[in-house]
């Protein structure tokens, strides 16, 4: 799978730590940044990171800001990306299964690596079920078109 990662200057590090067990893993990682600890604008690459998956270029992206939040909120504003503030592995495959999630987002500074790893793992792991959630999903894809529900 490929996977968009990103982060802003409160996720730098977690983000780092979490690319070698994501390519661990046989995925290849897209790095939109940052690059450093200085401060930036989650933003900038949220949305990189989900226009990349809205695109088809990744099949999943991984963003890490603070606490999840931000990054959350701006790639939810990409047309076709459903991300997922997740903070333990259930929420993940919950996101995933009824969801169909394609946007992980995770909080710097209030997850340490050995507990954001199998939430990650967790997320890209799991199917999408289909079914009564599929009928669900067209209707959030209806309300970016302006239809809706």
């Amino acid at each position: 799978m490929r996977i968009a990662v990103g982060s802003d200057h409160a996720g730098y590090e977690l983000k780092r730590e979490l690319a070698p067990t994501l390519e661990a893993g046989g995925h290849e990682v897209v790095d939109v940044g940052t690059d450093s600890e200085e401060s930036s604008d989650y933003p900038i690459y949220a949305a990189a990171a989900a226009r990349l998956v809205a695109e088809g270029y990744a099949d999943r992206a991984v963003l890490v800001c603070g606490s999840g939040v931000g990054v959350s909120i701006v790639a939810n504003k990409v047309d076709g990306v459903r991300a997922v503030n997740a903070h333990d592995p259930d929420e993940a495959e919950m996101s995933r299964r009824h969801n169909d999630a394609n946007v992980l987002a995770l909080g710097g500074r209030r997850l340490e690596r050995d507990e954001a790893e199998p939430i990650v793992e967790r997320f890209l792991a799991t199917d999408f079920e289909g079914g009564r959630h599929a009928r669900r999903v067209g209707q959030i894809d209806a309300l970016e078109r302006g239809e809706g529900p």
